[in-house]
């Protein structure tokens, strides 16, 4: 089964949505680095129902009006990656978390490195928020959207960067 996607503008720069049957598998960035998400053959298909569900939900979040998305995903990568993006979804909205909390919370209180690897491998950006794990000082650290892009969508969600 190939994958579809559609482009989208939004107040992060334009979004590749990507979905694989009835699920969303990826929100790339315009400055998406090569292999970063790997995916099978695409097709655009701008009228594909989770992607238009999925823009919707978006456009909601970006005008302030969603805390919450309400979309069934498919994370493609190995169970460690599952198990850190798994626990992206459970970061409130406008709270962070470190490097280091993530990695208590899914049992591997030394894996910090691994939970950052992971983390920036995200294939669902946005949605499941690796925007909203910093580094244990409270800096804004690594990206795949860019520094700007994480600090915008932190202070969208109600954080000071």
């Amino acid at each position: 089964m190939e994958y579809r996607f559609k482009r989208i503008a939004s107040p992060v720069g334009l979004l590749t949505l990507a979905a694989k049957g009835d699920k969303l598998t990826a929100i790339l960035w315009e400055s998406e680095i090569d292999g970063r998400v790997p995916l099978g053959e695409m097709v655009e298909d701008p009228a594909f129902p989770i992607l238009v569900k999925t823009e919707q939900q978006l456009n909601e979040y970006f005008a302030g009006a969603r805390t919450r998305f309400e979309l069934d995903l498919d994370f493609s990568g190995t169970e460690f990656q599952k198990e850190v993006w798994a626990a992206l979804l459970e970061i409130p909205f406008g709270e962070t978390r470190s490097y280091g909390e993530i990695a208590r919370r899914i049992g591997r209180p030394k894996a910090v490195r691994a939970v950052g690897a992971a983390n920036g491998r995200n294939p669902i950006s946005i949605v499941a928020p690796c925007h909203r794990v910093i580094g244990s000082s409270g800096k804004l650290t690594g990206f795949a959207g860019g520094l700007d892009n994480k600090a915008l969508l932190l202070k969208l969600e109600g954080r000071k960067s």
